[in-house]
């Protein structure tokens, strides 16, 4: 009786044995195959463009002095429709020509000495153009000379005067940018897990980054260089 209950414990005994080593197996197999899925690498592929302005802002600004209210507005109105007429000579249509309201200063009634000002009041007039036509807001830009012939004193571009050159077709170049960025991603990726000696796997995580936009360099504001990263992770296999 005592040799069938020990053969019998025996025998659970083994089996128990042998059920906690195929269980280690299995879950050793587990690990190995979760650090395995772990193995990644993160690269990041870049787009670059060289793209011309599609638009251009021009503001024209000039400045003239007067000590009778009634002339200097008179002499806003003049410079006004020389200005125009300089413009359509020159090929720009109405609808791309505003005139913003004139801005008017009492020097005198902000305090200045009346015996040390030449005149009381100064007057600031800006006439704006808007065209797709950069080209010809480049070149008639360089004529400028000839308003000043007119008796007209053109002020130097400021902060708030300044011409400006942009570029608003990024929608039809996105997509081929996108494709590029990720093929350089992926060579770059490949390079990596060729040279640990693995295999490169499916994406686990990608990110595209923000597309900037900005001036080639301060000389040539109307070449645009637009930019993209983007960041892809991948699973290393063996």
């Amino acid at each position: 009786m005592n040799n069938r209950r020990m053969g019998e414990a025996f025998v659970l005994g083994a089996l128990l044995c042998i059920g906690l080593a195929v269980c280690g197996y299995f879950i050793s197999a587990a690990v190995t195959r979760i650090k395995a899925a772990d193995r990644t690498v993160t690269v990041k592929g870049l787009s670059e463009r060289e793209v011309p302005a599609n638009i251009a802002i021009w503001p024209i600004k000039f400045s003239v002095a007067d000590n009778d209210l009634n002339t200097l507005f008179s002499k806003i109105q003049r410079n006004n429709s020389l200005i125009i007429r300089f413009l359509r000579t020159h090929g720009f249509k109405d609808p791309e020509i505003s005139i913003s309201a004139p801005a008017i200063t009492d020097r005198q009634a902000q305090g200045y000495d009346p015996n040390k000002i030449k005149f009381r009041y100064s007057g600031i007039s800006i006439i704006t153009v808007y065209t797709r036509n950069v080209d010809s807001v480049r070149d008639t830009m360089k004529k400028l000379v000839e308003l000043g012939k007119a008796g007209i004193a053109i002020s130097g571009q400021d902060y708030n005067s300044k011409t400006e050159f942009l570029f608003t077709g990024l929608n039809r170049i996105k997509p081929e940018m996108i494709e590029e960025a990720t093929k350089n991603a992926r060579e770059v990726a490949e390079r990596f897990a060729k040279d640990s000696k693995s295999s490169l796997g499916r994406i686990r995580h990608a990110r595209q980054g923000q597309f900037s936009i900005r001036n080639r360099d301060s000389n040539t504001p109307y070449i645009k260089k637009v930019r993209v990263v983007s960041t892809v992770e991948y699973y290393l296999t063996d």
